[in-house]
């Protein structure tokens, strides 16, 4: 287990190296939970609630021995009251398969209470009476459907109802540097859904909790007392790597950068690898003999019971394609158009229920799959949203674009 893990750190870490040097911009980004004179002073004599997981290290520092301290642990040195640790989906601890209920317990580590937000019925207004300033350090990967802004946003509310104040340590977005895809039309407003914005929206969480915010998008218009701790020395031109799998299926920075295309399969009976040890990163199916790769998902940690599990799945292997033109493509629709005519098998491709149309965030992109659009017909249709958006989002950013 240790040489997978120091493995992956070493693969997160030469990827970094890759990305600074192509990008031309500084590797060393300072992030804000490391910026203790902006915030730390404010925590004194506070309870202080936290929403993080295991990607909350201070400064994403890594050594050969392992990663630096949790920001709990650091906090809690300080002399910090860390009265509450808020869970999102996975865990505090970021191993529980996606969508599989979390319970809340009690933080083996440190003794502090764990409310886990995610997969149950928990309601943190019954836990208001326990802190008084809502502490957010938890790595975003800038993409519409991944859950943890739309927690993130959950609390903002229910702070601004309880009279919280809400401080986010912000992070880079490794899916920063550009913005892509259909704006979700409110009536797909989900789980994997929660913002009008598009699917990927290039803004970091502290952005993004600034223009929630800022155009009344929490849950019954309410604002909240909001401080957004900015990082130093990042830009919307950084391709920022991260140092540790940010949910248990995004494995390294290519998943991080291809999910943004082949998150859609999530929508169809296509498997994305799930049950594999490169997730995102291929797609196939059992009838899509046309193709020589092949690959079998299994129940594994993360991935306990995956689509098409113990079937061997034909497609498309995507683990060699240069990182460089993932990044020029943006949202590559190509793969799903392609799925879907190998396969067939018309309306069935989309399985029995809605998901597809949710992560799409709209319901033409599965009425034009149908009616034989091409990808670039697809995004055409989206391209004056992204633009109007760019512009709709320029007050909050804090950082440059290029």
């Amino acid at each position: 287990m240790m040489k997978v893990r120091k493995f992956l750190v070493l693969f997160f870490l030469q990827i970094a190296i890759i990305s600074c040097a192509q990008d031309g911009t500084p590797c060393r980004v300072i992030l804000g939970d490391e910026r203790f004179d902006e915030y730390v002073p404010g925590l004194v004599g506070k309870r202080v609630a936290v929403f993080s997981n295991q990607s909350g290290i201070v400064g994403d520092v890594v050594t050969e021995s392992g990663f630096g301290p949790h920001l709990v642990d650091v906090l809690l040195g300080k002399g910090i009251n860390i009265s509450l640790i808020l869970s999102p989906e996975h865990g505090f601890r970021g191993t529980a398969d996606a969508g599989e209920k979390v319970s809340s317990g009690i933080d083996p580590g440190t003794g502090v209470e764990i409310v886990s937000l995610y997969g149950g019925k928990s309601d943190l207004s019954a836990s208001l009476d326990k802190f008084d300033v809502l502490l957010v350090d938890i790595q975003d990967v800038g993409l519409r459907y991944y859950t943890y802004y739309v927690t993130m946003c959950r609390l903002m509310a229910v702070c601004a109802n309880g009279g919280k104040k809400v401080i986010i340590l912000d992070r880079p977005n490794p899916n920063g540097f550009y913005v892509d895809g259909p704006i979700l039309d409110p009536k797909f407003k989900s789980g994997v859904g929660g913002l009008p914005v598009p699917t990927v929206h290039g803004m970091t969480l502290g952005e993004l909790a600034l223009m929630a915010n800022g155009e009344g998008w929490l849950e019954g218009g309410v604002k909240c007392d909001l401080e957004v701790v900015p990082c130093l020395g990042y830009t919307h031109a950084t391709k920022y790597s991260l140092i540790m799998p940010p949910s248990p299926n995004l494995k390294d920075m290519r998943a991080v950068y291809l999910y943004a295309s082949t998150c859609y399969f999530e929508g169809t009976v296509v498997s994305l690898g799930r049950g594999t040890d490169r997730p995102f990163e291929m797609f196939g199916h059992p009838d899509m003999e046309g193709y020589s790769f092949t690959f079998t998902p299994r129940s594994v940690p993360g991935a306990k019971n995956p689509p098409l599990k113990d079937q061997v799945c034909y497609g498309v292997d995507l683990g060699e394609k240069p990182l460089e033109e993932i990044w020029n493509e943006g949202i590559n629709l190509e793969y799903v158009i392609e799925a879907y005519r190998a396969l067939g098998m018309g309306e069935a491709f989309f399985g029995k229920n809605n998901f597809f149309d949710l992560l799409a965030g709209v319901g033409y992109f599965r009425e034009m799959i149908l009616d034989g659009a091409g990808a670039d017909e697809i995004k055409a249709r989206w391209k004056d949203d992204v633009e109007d958006f760019k512009v709709r989002r320029r007050p909050y950013l804090l950082y440059p674009e290029p």
